[in-house]
């Protein structure tokens, strides 16, 4: 199952976004498929719009990246941790994240592009 660009802000799973709420997951771990890059800063659940803002800490020298609700694989509420499917590589190569840009749509535009079909950090979903 491959994203388009404007599906890469919808959850894979729809139940997804209706199962847990903005304010559950802020500080779970999140991880990419080969490890660890940080903790949940932020979350919205937006229909078509959801995104994860991920502090990274010493791991990106402290920056934040945001993270279309499309990458979420999975959330273990157990474990308070978010699995998402894209490498560390990836994540860091991504267009840079500040504050000032969380709603700018030019910028969510671009982190679509990346993240989404056709983009540098597409990874199908057939593949772990």
């Amino acid at each position: 199952m491959q994203q388009t660009t404007h599906a890469v802000w919808a959850y894979r799973d729809a139940d997804l976004g209706q199962r847990i709420a903005p304010t559950s997951v802020v500080g779970f771990e999140v991880e990419a498929i080969d490890g660890s890059i940080g903790k949940v800063d932020d979350a919205t659940f937006d229909a078509g719009g959801g995104l994860i803002v991920v502090d990274t800490g010493p791991w990106i020298f402290g920056k934040k990246v945001m993270l279309p609700a499309g990458v979420i694989r999975e959330v273990d509420h157990d474990e308070e941790t978010i699995f998402v499917h894209r490498t560390k590589d990836e994540i860091k190569n991504a267009p840079e994240f500040d504050e000032s840009m969380f709603e700018d749509e030019s910028y969510r535009s671009d982190l679509g592009s990346y993240y989404g079909e056709g983009g540098r950090g597409h990874r199908g979903w057939d593949t772990v």
